[in-house]
């Protein structure tokens, strides 16, 4: 049998735990009103990345590069698969990680920015001028540290009818919260054919440098990448609901099965040759 003061401290115990326990709930039932009535919500319901395969962008669109001349989007296409960005360069947390997880995949891939595929940024704010865009140029090139980068990688500002036709053609759905003074956005990265149409979507702040290789060899049409890379894109399989490439098994199984043939036939092949030459030593 217990004792006053055990008994005691047993229901103190009792009760601490009890306001503890009732604190985070009370918490998340204060909140929820807050979430559901507040501006965040509805703004955030305005926000995402819609994917448009296939779809061209406007190549006419007009824009200013990092050393504020007027460019058209179609100077940068033609030639080499694109990357483009949406960000907003006084973005203060989301879009530099975009660009830095952009910045690593490109670091790790054996393909080089500028000489087998360009990257174009396009901030998503009408007030950002160029001067910040050669700052975010002068930076992200010299990091990236290899030859073709400041050719290869753009980074441009623009009205707002322009960012917003672009974004548009792309699905890149944001909206700006003037209570913040700062843009809703989704992050991701969208990778372009030559020909200006929208091939790849990759979602988040970190792209693995393989799907990405594999995009830009399959947006290319194959004229970029070894042919390692050429058997990789048969065993691997573009995913549109999650942005990323999976293993085909049942292509690999088909390509292991071919292995097997190839294989049997050559053991066979050799097999026979010692065959006839031991014949012809015992005819000799």
């Amino acid at each position: 049998m217990k004792s006053p003061v055990m008994r005691s401290l047993t229901i103190a115990s009792t009760l601490a735990w009890g306001l503890f326990a009732a604190v985070p709930a009370r918490a998340q039932l204060d909140d929820r009103p807050v979430q559901t009535a507040g501006i965040r919500p509805a703004l955030l319901r305005d926000v995402g990345l819609d994917q448009k395969l296939g779809s061209s962008i406007p190549l006419d669109a007009t824009f200013r590069d990092e050393h504020g001349h007027d460019i058209a989007l179609r100077q940068f296409f033609g030639q080499k698969p694109v990357i483009l960005t949406l960000v907003y360069y006084q973005c203060p947390m989301l879009c530099t990680e975009v660009l830095n997880g952009l910045l690593r995949s490109a670091k790790e891939l054996p393909l080089e920015i500028g000489k087998d595929f360009t990257i174009v940024t396009v901030s998503i704010d009408p007030t950002d001028r160029p001067i910040l865009a050669s700052m975010k140029h002068e930076l992200y090139t010299g990091l990236y540290g290899r030859p073709g980068a400041p050719q290869g990688w753009h980074f441009l500002t623009g009205d707002a009818a322009q960012i917003k036709a672009l974004a548009q053609a792309v699905g890149f759905r944001y909206a700006y919260d003037s209570a913040s003074g700062q843009f809703a956005h989704p992050s991701g990265i969208m990778l372009l054919t030559p020909e200006g149409k929208l091939a790849r979507y990759f979602y988040g702040i970190g792209y693995p440098s393989r799907d990405l290789r594999l995009g830009l060899i399959e947006a290319s049409q194959n004229k970029i990448g070894s042919p390692i890379d050429q058997i990789l894109l048969y065993c691997y399989h573009y995913d549109p609901a999650t942005g990323k490439y999976g293993l085909l098994i049942s292509r690999v199984i088909k390509a292991a099965a071919a292995l097997t043939v190839v294989s049997l036939g050559f053991v066979i092949a050799i097999l026979f040759r010692r065959e006839n030459y031991g014949l012809r030593g015992r005819g000799a």
